[in-house]
């Protein structure tokens, strides 16, 4: 990895998405393969709270693929923060958060009864019918991909 992991980590916050969404790739990719990112949790947990969407959403997909390496349970101690992005107040975040409860599920076991949980009750009445569809489907996939 050519640039460092902290590089990488402020280039998430880049005025130029270009820029962040490579960013948010490389740290994917590395997170992956090595706990390298995992130390960011905390930061990550915070970036849930952004006013921009698109923070959010490299938060939420960046603890999902660190969630395999939490040995000091950070992702449990922000779970419901997370959830609550399943209906967050853009969709597009909501679809990408949904999508990414299996990857939790799967490496954080102890959490799923409360992931399954979280989906079915989420009310996704707030949202025009062209994306309450689309988030119904993510919503019933993610369930039963978690089984």
């Amino acid at each position: 990895m050519s640039e460092s992991i902290e590089t990488l980590f402020e280039q998430l916050f880049d005025k130029n998405n270009s820029t962040a969404y490579a960013a948010l790739q490389a740290l994917q990719k590395e997170s992956e393969r090595s706990d390298k990112v995992y130390p960011y949790m905390d930061k990550l947990g915070d970036m849930l709270d952004s006013d921009n969407s698109y923070i959010r959403t490299r938060g939420l997909t960046l603890i999902a693929y660190n969630s395999k390496w939490d040995k000091d349970y950070k992702v449990d101690e922000i779970i419901d923060k997370y959830l609550k992005h399943i209906c967050d107040i853009k969709p597009i975040t909501a679809r990408q958060c949904i999508k990414l409860l299996p990857i939790i599920a799967k490496n954080k076991s102890e959490l799923k009864n409360d992931i399954v949980t979280a989906l079915k009750k989420a009310n996704i009445s707030g949202y025009a019918d062209s994306m309450r569809q689309l988030v119904y489907k993510d919503i019933q996939k993610a369930i039963a991909e978690i089984g």
